[in-house]
């Protein structure tokens, strides 16, 4: 029975070669998108889950209450890690590391300067890496030694055996090989290229010896002897800072490590989200774009009854029953869907690079993973069943002697449904025209916002080496501004973009004992202002003309507004137990979050504390590249045992707004594809009705109809369709946006232009493709249809 199913199926997808390939083909594209999306939450879903105790690795993150909220971050004290180990029912393993900084290792003549992790033993019993060479049990304990990624061990050392070799860090420690590890994966949070043992980090930084509860400096990891003893255990460690600093309010939380890149997002010291709430759209778009392509079969299937009703009416009439039927229509549909999986499979695979280079990420199809197989197999039948449901129980309810006698289709049931699927199929695509089009917005609002600082034009190079020390720095600015290449140099404390480096420990005159309020924290070199492009509202800026800024401070405006200073020139705060003058005030500028408002910063000169980068400020009437090329040669100059290291602000501000392109682009994509397939659809209904009119059109042509009216005529009820799809749309679009940007302190208004732009998307889109069709009818010769009447 099954090989004579078989046989039909494939002869009524060959008689009907054009609706097959629009099934095939929307069912493909509804496929291939919804695998890649998979692929990618897949790949997302699986971050920090390659340990094989995975679920028992926690990261410690500490709760501290401040400016009337509470602020997570893992960033913990260098005391953690064993006060955990040992105070804390349950733990296996404690491991403090800093967070990935990149070094400068030396080898012979080659040069790398990759990203290094300082850290103890445990760190690899908790994050159990394969060990490629050299003992487990005997990594990280010796001062001076190194262990090496795969990767990195071939780029420094090509074919030669590692181990015992000796490096050289940031030119002055020489570190021993002890091992090679497999190489990070790409979805870990934590990621590095090498790692250096903590006592060599004290080593180098004799502040990090000292057990201050004070200083969160590090990321902590705990793994538990079971995943029972989390209960206990996150109970115990709660108070950890009181016990150990009594003036310390912070709180400790353990948060389950392989959710870390997922919950990333806390409120009032809870998870409330992250890159999940992202998945979960990709993961509805997947689904919702299959349906679409179901939709279509259904669509064109039930469109198609009249020619399948005979058919249906003899089979009865010989004795099949509707169960048969059933199973024969659903038997042509999964046919179809294996076909369109063959095709699917092929776009996903050609696609792929696409969107590896878009994404920046390496999604593969894993052929040897029988999970994958599975899941493809089980969407391949689900398609196929789902999208042959309600054509085959349509069609097999038919009755024998009706659709013997002669079938009309009837303004009901059948034509009503595939109305309410062409309006589904258009509610989905408008909805996501409307997102796509505020994403972009928003993006273009932030990133166009106003960020109190000009950062064209406006480098920052790392300080490494010689540049550690304030008088090369002094030279490099002097040789800058000499050359030309620049008109201002400056030094800061961090990335001008980065966060980082916060404090609650400052009191002024007049502050309310009850306020806690956190400032982020840096150190600026002279002529900083005029270097990034922002102002000073009152007062000065840090200069060499004033020996006695060391105990000196700026504040921005933010600052000024929570500590209430009426006239803030000349008070005296105290800043981490130290007395420090107020000598001017800053514009507020964007350095962390720019959907979020300026925190209040203050600023101390870069000779109390040192200077992370230099910033240079470009000179606009000499060309860009021999400005880089003459900042590169007197680095170099300078500097000449690093590479310099260097990076345009701008690039590096861009990068705050990943997740937001990434969503509306892909959003972008997946959107023109759900417009396609709901097209698909359009076409083969047009095609359908033009059939079906052939006889009337010719008709009205014979009495004086005009192409004009005909197309009128064939497209009116379309775009009724499409219409009343837009009116469903617009209000669960405006939900679903108004929610997404009710997450930014800084958003735009949702005005009328992204439903403007949907509805005559949409309208322009559904006419094109239905007059492709409309018009091959309405400029027919009206004799072809009626020469047999």
């Amino acid at each position: 029975m099954f090989k004579l199913n078989f046989k039909i199926a494939l002869r009524n997808l060959w008689k009907n070669k054009v609706f097959s390939l629009i099934n095939i083909g929307g069912l493909a594209i509804g496929l291939a998108s919804c695998m890649v999306l998979l692929l990618y939450v897949a790949y997302e879903w699986s971050y920090d889950k390659q340990f094989s105790n995975h679920e028992r690795n926690y990261v410690v993150y500490n709760n501290s209450e401040a400016s009337g909220k509470i602020f997570s971050w893992a960033w913990t004290p260098g005391a953690m890690a064993d006060e955990v180990r040992e105070k804390i029912p349950g733990v296996a393993y404690t491991s403090h590391s800093t967070y990935p900084s990149n070094y400068l290792i030396t080898y012979g003549e080659k040069k790398l300067k990759d990203q290094a992790i300082f850290t103890d033993p445990s760190f690899l019993k908790i994050l159990d890496y394969k060990f490629i060479k050299g003992n487990p049990d005997k990594v990280l304990k010796e001062t001076n030694t190194i262990v090496l990624t795969k990767s990195f061990a071939e780029k420094l050392f090509g074919n030669e055996d590692p181990i015992n070799k000796t490096v050289k860090l940031d030119n002055t420690d020489v570190l021993k090989v002890e091992a090679v590890i497999e190489d990070v994966p790409a979805n870990n949070s934590i990621q590095f290229d090498y790692l250096m043992p903590w006592s060599l980090f004290e080593k180098r930084e004799p502040w990090a010896r000292d057990k201050n509860w004070g200083n969160n400096m590090c990321l902590t990891l705990v793994q538990l002897q079971n995943t029972n003893a989390y209960n206990k255990a996150n109970e115990a460690i709660t108070g950890i800072y009181t016990r150990n600093q009594k003036d310390n309010g912070n709180k400790a939380l353990l948060f389950p490590m392989d959710k870390w890149h997922l919950y990333s997002d806390f409120e009032n010291g809870k998870s409330i989200g992250g890159k999940i709430d992202q998945l979960r759209i990709f993961l509805m778009l997947a689904f919702c774009i299959l349906l679409i392509a179901c939709v279509n079969f259904m669509n064109l299937s039930t469109a198609r009854s009249e020619k399948r009703a005979k058919e249906v009416g003899v089979r009865k009439a010989i004795g099949s029953s509707r169960q048969s039927l059933i199973a024969q229509f659903l038997l042509e549909s999964v046919l179809l869907a294996v076909m369109a999986t063959v095709v699917a499979f092929a776009l996903a695979e050609i696609s792929l690079s696409y969107f590896n280079n878009l994404l920046n990420i390496n999604l593969v199809i894993a052929y040897n993973d029988w999970k994958f197989w599975t899941v493809l197999f089980a969407l391949m039948v689900f398609t196929g069943l789902v999208a042959g449901s309600y054509p085959a129980l349509y069609l097999s309810s038919f009755e024998p002697v009706k659709v013997l006698k002669g079938f009309n289709i009837k303004v009901g049931s059948s034509v009503s449904i595939r109305k309410v699927l062409v309006v589904f199929q258009f509610v989905f695509a408008v909805c996501l025209i409307v997102c796509t089009t505020v994403i972009y917005q928003q993006l273009n609002y932030i990133k166009n916002k106003p960020i109190g600082y000009n950062k064209g034009n406006l480098v920052q190079i790392a300080v490494q080496g010689n540049l550690n020390t304030e008088s090369k720095r002094n030279l490099l600015s002097e040789q800058l501004v000499k050359s030309g290449a620049a008109t201002n140099v400056s030094s800061f404390s961090h990335g001008i973009s980065e966060g980082g480096n916060n404090t609650t420990s400052v009191s002024w005159p007049g502050k309310n004992p009850k306020d806690d309020i956190l400032f982020n924290q840096r150190g600026i070199g002279y002529d900083f202002t005029k270097t990034i492009g922002t102002e000073l509202i009152a007062g000065r800026e840090f200069s060499a003309k004033y020996p006695a800024d060391t105990n000196s401070v700026i504040l921005n405006e933010a600052a000024v507004k929570v500590m209430r200073l009426k006239n803030p020139l000349g008070t005296v705060i105290k800043f981490w137990g130290t007395d420090l003058t107020v000598v001017g005030v800053m514009k507020d500028f964007v350095v962390e979050s720019a959907y979020q408002s300026v925190a209040p910063m203050l600023f101390y000169t870069s000779s109390r504390s040192g200077a992370s980068y230099i910033l240079v400020r470009l000179n606009p009437s000499v060309n860009i590249s021999s400005s880089l090329a003459k900042i590169d040669e007197i680095v170099q100059g300078i500097e000449p045992n690093f590479p310099v290291d260097r990076k345009f602000v701008s690039d590096s501000f861009e990068e705050k707004f990943q997740n937001e392109k990434l969503l509306g682009t892909l959003s972008n994509w997946f959107g023109g594809f759900a417009i396609f397939i709901s097209c698909l659809g359009l076409l083969g209904l047009a095609l359908f009705m033009a059939e079906q009119r052939k006889k009337e059109i010719s008709i009205r042509k014979v009495l004086g109809a005009h192409t004009g009216n005909i197309l009128v005529l064939l497209n009116k009820d379309f775009i009724k369709l499409v219409a009343i799809a837009n009116l469903v749309a617009f209000p669960l679009a405006y939900i679903i946006v108004n929610k997404w940007l009710s997450a930014f302190e800084y958003r735009i208004p949702i005005s009328a232009l992204p439903f403007i732009m949907a509805i005559a998307l949409s309208v322009i889109i559904a006419i094109l493709t239905v007059s492709i069709q409309s018009v091959k009818v309405a400029k027919a010769n009206p004799v072809d249809a009626l020469k047999y009447e």
